[in-house]
């Protein structure tokens, strides 16, 4: 089996293994931000933010620390991709997931 290939390789060589939960989901959270923005201005750039949030929430799933908090960072990356869809399965929203990531970069600011 061949390693995944990261976009985000210098997080996905540890450095995002030092980051707490609320600093790694807040990241998770600009690109959702970014996504939101570029949405129905330019695809492309929505996509490229999409893949991009999507390979945090992996690298945050894929982290020993979060072990218990599993189901709640599996369900956020499942409600991100149904707001990719237009949230047809859960009506999960950009502007919802903008503000639930939102609060993770406020606690992770306020701890600094």
């Amino acid at each position: 089996m061949t390693e995944p290939t990261y976009r985000h390789q210098e997080l996905a060589a540890g450095r995002w293994s030092r980051l707490s939960l609320a600093e790694q989901l807040g990241n998770v959270g600009s690109e959702v931000g970014r996504m939101r923005r570029w949405r129905g201005k330019d695809e492309r750039l929505a996509a490229a933010a999409f893949d991009r949030a999507l390979e945090l929430l992996d690298l945050t799933l894929a982290d020993p620390r979060w072990r218990e908090r599993l189901r709640e960072i599996a369900r956020a990356r499942e409600l991100l991709c149904d707001a990719a869809l237009g949230g047809r399965e859960h009506g999960a929203t950009l502007e919802d997931l903008d503000r639930y990531f939102l609060e993770f970069a406020l606690a992770a600011r306020c701890r600094r």
